[in-house]
């Protein structure tokens, strides 16, 4: 138990190592709605701004890595300038909507064509030989995943639009914040619980087994996904 424990812990950190620090994704929208709530929605827009470039000016002084910083200080530019263009502080979410709509489209398309996301998202991480993905032992794994995050990703939004459509942005970032990383972290233990277990079902080859050209019976992937 505590092996596999371990074993998921190092798969996570490789799947998430590089993707940006909380704050980049949590301050800025936490900040806003508490500013609007509080004072007014040009406050708050000048407020969520000013820690989104404080987090990169930290980054820069620490010579971290600024990529993430960067783009999350461009988001939060256009979040705010929508807000402000439509005049309700709820705009601030709605690059985050399109956003999400254009995964599901995508997560969508990628299974009507039999190449779902999940297997691309794990080649760019992993980098196995795309080919092995679209294996007919190994690609069920993947779309069976993928209409997992096509599910799960499918009833957030559901979630978000109707709190968009009532016009309350504090709700909205209260479902923002919940369903953002503390989700997105549950479904990569599942993804990789479930399918490892899965892969093993199939009885496929393993990447070692596919590349080295290996004839059935296989051992199946038994780490990584």
């Amino acid at each position: 138990m505590t092996s596999k424990i371990q074993e998921l812990g190092e798969e996570l950190r490789t799947v998430l190592t590089g993707r940006g620090n909380l704050l980049d994704s949590i301050l800025p929208p936490v900040l806003f709605v508490a500013l609007n709530s509080l004072f007014t929605l040009q406050l708050a827009a000048l407020g969520s701004l000013a820690v989104a470039a404080a987090v990169m000016t930290v980054r820069l002084a620490r010579r971290q890595r600024v990529h993430y910083a960067l783009a999350g200080l461009g988001g939060v530019g256009l979040a705010v300038l929508i807000a402000w263009l439509l005049g309700r502080a709820e705009g601030y979410f709605l690059p985050g909507l399109v956003t999400s709509a254009g995964t599901l489209v995508a997560m969508a398309i990628s299974l009507i064509a039999r190449r779902p996301l999940v297997a691309w998202t794990s080649f760019l991480a992993r980098r196995w030989p795309l080919s092995w993905y679209w294996h007919p032992r190994v690609r069920p794994a993947y779309t069976e995943v993928t209409w997992l995050w096509l599910v799960v990703m499918g009833a957030r939004l559901g979630l978000q639009l109707i709190l968009f459509q009532r016009a309350a942005p504090l709700l909205l970032a209260v479902a923002n914040l919940l369903g953002g990383w503390p989700v997105t972290i549950l479904l990569l233990v599942v993804t990789y619980l479930y399918g490892t277990w899965r892969l093993q079902q199939l009885g496929g080859p393993s990447v070692e087994e596919f590349k080295a050209g290996a004839d059935p019976p296989w051992q199946s992937q038994r780490r990584g996904f």
